[in-house]
């Protein structure tokens, strides 16, 4: 069996001399930078070629496609970005409406910009007491698509950013029972299909187009990913044909060879590697569940290699404030050496995979137990392990509902949960972008204006605010929260303002 980074060691370490790209020659002479010149080319004789592949590469999104379980794979190296732009843009036609979750990447965001689509959005629930988007459920989709009957392509996130999973299986029903196109960006779930800690990928669960991250929870270099397509409904050939647009005309060997390499472990591994992972995940989320002020969030449907804590209950005594996200965010980076994936207002994220190591895990668990017991003025090691039916995990969503079904018959409500703030759409986004009469002011004093531009923290980045959209009173207070909480909110031109219709 052929592999591409074996096949690109042993063309680096032969006395081929290359009269073609890239510039450096293979070679670290001018630049001495510890970087793989050496494996780093373009398209040459035997190396196949992305746009049109025949061989070796052809044979490597073969193995990926069935590693996933899915009829048809391509590499991405250009990131998730560049497969929901093309599985958005390929799956829809120009001016027509889509259904859309409000939580999505802003890169579906700019593909309804691009194809002039006007988005109808399924809102899912707050999370009560935290800023955190609880999952979408199939009822929610399927009486949202029988009120816009017109529409093809339904888009949905999971998991999200924070870990939260919804149900594709019954999702994909309901979208399928109305002649319709799942995409879902499971860009956060690369890791799923590959143990019963975690669920099964979506390629298993009925999705038309899935695309994954391997570079967010897998051993894999930044910017690499996979679209996976499956079934008759989708429009492969025109997602085809955006790829090719869209994707770099010169895609890093570099990065395909890491890509390979991912497979090549899931492929001989998988079974040992995510073994081992989740024995030291299981231990760490066993003694987080004994925290006293901070709290470690799941929802019933939950990655579990997130490591989301919550500072909703914490008070910073000394300072006499709130214990925010942030400020657990900036002790754990600037006192432990502990950097996190990203810090809300009110809890904060730690990202996990099959890399991680008992002692970088271990590190985590003493530093939040040390915190946890400052806050809770006691000593640190208190309660380090929990005891015989303690339970202070923040445990939400539909776990305290047993007997709810799934799919469209279930439940819609959940216990502590709230409605989302939620903005009138004026104009569609692509409209909003050629309106000329506009002025810039504070993101404080938004409310009841029509945004021009989009607002969001990043990351994840998705948006709060939609260019076209008349800002909710609910809206701009999460603005000004974020701001106030030392949150940048990005999107904009200038930092802290936000471009609105003049006369809107």
């Amino acid at each position: 069996m052929e592999f591409i980074y074996k096949k690109l060691k042993d063309y680096s370490a032969s006395d081929f001399y290359g009269f073609h790209m890239p510039g450096h020659k293979r070679s670290a002479r001018l630049t001495g930078a510890d970087l793989p010149y050496g494996i780093d080319i373009t398209e040459i004789e035997g190396f196949d070629d992305l746009h049109h592949a025949e061989g070796l590469l052809k044979r490597a999104q073969e193995r990926a496609a069935s590693v996933y379980r899915a009829e048809e794979t391509h590499y991405l190296i250009n990131g998730s970005t560049v497969g929901l732009l093309s599985a958005v843009l390929g799956s829809t036609r120009r001016g027509e409406r889509i259904l859309m979750a409000r939580n999505c990447h802003k890169s579906v965001y700019n593909a309804v910009l691009l194809n002039e689509l006007k988005p109808v959005y399924v809102y899912p629930r707050l999370l009560d007491g935290m800023e955190l988007n609880d999952e979408v459920t199939p009822r929610e989709v399927g009486r949202l698509l029988d009120q816009n009957p017109d529409i093809r392509v339904t888009v949905i996130t999971s998991p999200t950013y924070d870990g939260v999973v919804s149900d594709i299986k019954g999702i994909a029903d309901a979208v399928h029972r109305r002649g319709g196109i799942l995409i879902l960006d499971e860009a956060h779930g690369a890791h799923f299909g590959f143990h019963p800690m975690f669920p099964e990928n979506g390629n298993m669960q009925g999705a038309d187009i899935v695309i994954h991250s391997l570079h967010k929870t897998l051993p894999a270099l930044t910017q690499t990913a996979l679209l996976h397509m499956n079934g008759g409904r989708a429009d492969r050939e025109r997602v085809r044909m955006y790829l090719h647009m869209l994707q770099s005309s010169s895609p890093s060997y570099v990065l395909m060879a890491g890509i390979d390499e991912c497979i090549r472990m899931l492929e001989e591994r998988a079974g040992e590697v995510f073994g081992q992972y989740a024995e030291l995940l299981e231990v760490a989320r066993e003694r987080l569940e004994g925290l006293n002020r901070l709290k470690l969030v799941e929802t019933e449907r939950y990655d579990r290699s997130k490591i989301v804590v919550s500072t909703a209950e914490c008070f910073e005594k000394k300072e006499n404030k709130k214990f925010t996200g942030k400020c657990l965010y900036d002790l754990l980076n600037e006192k432990y050496f502990l950097q996190m994936e990203m810090a809300a207002a009110s809890y904060i994220i730690a990202m996990t995979s099959p890399a991680d190591t008992k002692e970088g895990l271990g590190r985590l668990v003493s530093a939040l137990y040390e915190i946890d017991g400052e806050l809770a003025g006691h000593d640190s090691k208190e309660g380090f392990y929990p005891g015989p039916g303690h339970d202070s995990c923040l445990r939400r969503g539909r776990a305290a509902h047993k007997g709810e079904k799934d799919g469209e018959d279930g439940e819609n409500g959940k216990s502590g949960e709230k409605e989302p703030a939620i903005n009138e759409q004026v104009y569609p986004p692509g409209q909003a972008a050629d309106l000329e009469n506009r002025e810039c002011i504070s993101l404080g004093e938004c409310g009841g204006r029509v945004a021009l531009e989009y607002a969001y923290i990043y990351p994840p980045g998705i948006p709060l605010t939609v260019p076209g959209e008349r800002v909710s009173a609910g809206t701009a207070e999460r603005l000004r929260q974020y701001s106030s909480a030392g949150l940048h909110v990005e999107g904009t031109k200038t930092r802290g303002k936000i471009e609105v219709l003049t006369d809107g």
